[in-house]
């Protein structure tokens, strides 16, 4: 069996914390896993600077509510869906995610939670697992399935590495060139191109 794992953000919708560090106007929270290798000190960085600045989730959530998917990323994952299975792996949170998800009709998605106190405001955050991306997939391959992996940051290297197939989508070129043995695609048509290829 063929399955197709993508990450999210990058992938098939904008960056979330981008979107807010505009929102808010700070600077730091720019900073995504293009940027910063380590997730664990990105996200305690994130929290610092929302506990400082008085930011709790539904402060998020409301720019969340204003944001779309990628321009073509619907069309993109319905073609995808009705080839093969879909799943998306993603280190965003399970309190961000689901409008995404209901705007793109609800596909398989696996990923963090927030820990949120009783003021909203975001304390920590708990993975489903250490380097869960990697993980998936190898589950994925025990149960006979070879698995292409897609993604654009640092925290999806050991998962396109793991796979059958993994391919770069708009990943920045600083990550590129620091891992060549990677092939990489820039739109939707030539993604699906690579894609069918594998299926």
């Amino acid at each position: 069996m063929k399955l197709v794992c993508l990450d999210l953000e990058g992938v098939l919708i904008p960056e979330i914390w981008i979107s807010f560090s505009k929102k808010t106007g700070i600077e730091a929270l720019k900073l995504t896993t293009q940027d910063v290798s380590d997730y664990d000190v990105l996200m305690k960085g994130r929290i610092k600077i929302l506990e400082e600045n008085g930011l709790t989730l539904k402060d998020i959530q409301d720019v969340i509510a204003g944001m779309d998917v990628l321009d073509g990323a619907k069309e993109f994952l319905d073609t995808l869906r009705s080839k093969t299975q879909v799943i998306i792996l993603s280190d965003t949170f399970e309190e961000f995610a689901r409008p995404f998800m209901e705007k793109l009709d609800w596909p398989t998605l696996f990923c963090n939670t927030l820990v949120v106190d009783d003021g909203g405001m975001i304390k920590d955050y708990t993975l489903r697992q250490d380097d869960g991306k990697r993980k998936a997939i190898e589950a994925f391959q025990s149960i006979g399935c070879s698995v292409l992996a897609a993604g654009d940051s640092y925290n999806d290297l050991t998962m396109l590495r793991t796979a059958d197939k993994g391919i770069f989508f708009k990943a920045p070129d600083s990550i590129r060139k620091e891992n060549p043995g990677i092939p990489f695609v820039y739109t939707y048509s030539d993604f699906l191109k690579e894609i069918e290829s594998f299926l």
